[in-house]
């Protein structure tokens, strides 16, 4: 019955990638009349032929055609571990993009469908862990503890996510979602309680896999709030920034060219610009400060995109930049440069030949407040194993500047 249930729920994996629309026509007019069919033959078999309970499916089948179904299921079982593959690149690349994990290496592999990605690293974890299942449970039948409790466990989980966005996104009366509630909690838990039975028998597994990417997840998100107290802090206010830099006689040189600053808040000054100015006593020509926000739509239209500020001047050449993206989009921030330069931006602001300016942070761990110790600890090893910014960015190498600061985490 559990894996019934599965095979419904994975067919929205790919919803992503295809849209609702194709979604549901296959789930009604093939998968849903296919799994019924299927599973009422394989019954009324067992009822009429009690000894075929040891394999109802394949006995479902003349002799003739075992042959043959064993190549079709083995084909349907490559497709479905693709799914979940392509799946769990795009769960992963939408974590990164919300601030869940750090950043790693995406490749694109459509020019059409921006929802087709690559993660190297993902598809390494996804095999290592593959190959120790494997090798561990050694037989299906093992494993299968191990699956009732990782599915259960998902389908409640989706189950309260659902809740919550009918309650918090649709604005649905409390009462109806309580009436949901009631509904699907009663069949997810009813399912969950009984798998709960098979932990020691193998259900640890999927459970401790859970347990630790938590781990990771909440490490990764409460240290880079820290991290982002700790840079706005030395970082200051811009316009005050701007502000400053006005006021001061006499005023900075400037050097021909453009400089783009990459810096997480429109609020603060970039690390990179603070240094710039201590230690080269100039700035250029035309300045332009972006920030990056991640939206928690897919996909932002090209005319909301770009948010164009001043900082206060017309005519001192700087400017801040705001780039909204959907978490399912690439950031390539020369493309969103070339963008604004085409609205018009002040002083001599061009693309091609612009120099891009990264501020890199090396990071400290402490027994000060904050996080325990040992996920200080872990936060830096992430942050180690993070894929460059340039790169993640999509900068191109022979105009991307870094400079460094420290932080005690």
């Amino acid at each position: 019955m559990v894996l019934t249930i599965t095979g419904a729920e994975a067919l929205y994996a790919d919803m992503g990638h295809f849209g609702r629309p194709p979604i549901s026509r296959a789930w009604f007019f093939v998968v849903f009349p296919a799994l019924t069919l299927n599973y009422m033959g394989q019954g009324s078999l067992i009822v009429h032929d009690p000894t075929a309970i040891s394999n109802p499916f394949f006995l479902l089948i003349p002799h003739w055609g075992r042959v043959p179904m064993v190549v079709l299921a083995t084909v349907a079982t490559v497709i479905a571990s693709q799914a979940v593959i392509s799946g769990a690149f795009s769960v992963t690349k939408q974590a990164i993009q919300l601030g869940f994990l750090p950043r790693l290496q995406i490749r694109h592999t459509s020019a059409e469908e921006i929802g087709q990605v690559y993660l190297p690293a993902v598809n390494w974890f996804l095999m290592i862990v593959v190959v120790a299942l494997v090798i561990g449970f050694g037989s299906s039948t093992k494993l299968g503890s191990a699956y009732g409790i990782a599915v259960t466990c998902t389908m409640t989980a989706d189950t309260l996510l659902f809740l919550v966005i009918a309650r918090q996104l649709w604005k649905k009366p409390s009462w109806q979602v309580a009436i949901g509630a009631a509904v699907f909690f009663t069949v997810d838990l009813a399912f969950l309680g009984a798998n709960l039975t098979k932990t020691e028998h193998g259900g640890w597994f999927p459970l401790s896999v859970g347990a630790i990417l938590f781990i990771v997840l909440s490490t990764w998100r409460r240290g880079t709030r820290e991290i982002r107290d700790s840079r706005v802090e030395a970082e200051g206010s811009l316009r005050s920034f701007v502000d400053e830099l006005h006021a001061s006689d006499p005023q900075p040189p400037r050097v021909p060219g453009t400089a783009v600053y990459l810096n997480a808040r429109r609020e603060t000054t970039p690390l990179a610009l603070h240094a710039s100015l201590e230690h080269a006593h100039a700035l250029h020509e035309s300045i332009v400060i972006i920030s990056i926000e991640t939206t928690r739509t897919p996909y932002v239209a090209e005319a909301d995109q770009l948010v164009v500020d001043n900082l206060g001047y017309e005519d001192d050449g700087i400017s801040h930049l705001t780039a909204q993206v959907g978490f399912q989009e690439a950031i390539k921030v020369p493309r969103l440069f070339a963008l604004a330069c085409t609205r018009g931006l002040e002083g001599d602001a061009r693309e091609e030949d612009a120099v891009y300016i990264l501020s890199q942070m090396t990071l400290r761990p402490t027994d000060g407040p904050g996080m325990k110790l040992w996920r200080k600890r872990l936060y830096v090893a992430l942050s180690r194993n993070a894929v460059s910014a340039a790169d993640y960015f999509h900068l191109p190498a022979d105009r991307t500047v870094t400079l460094g600061s420290t932080i005690d985490l």
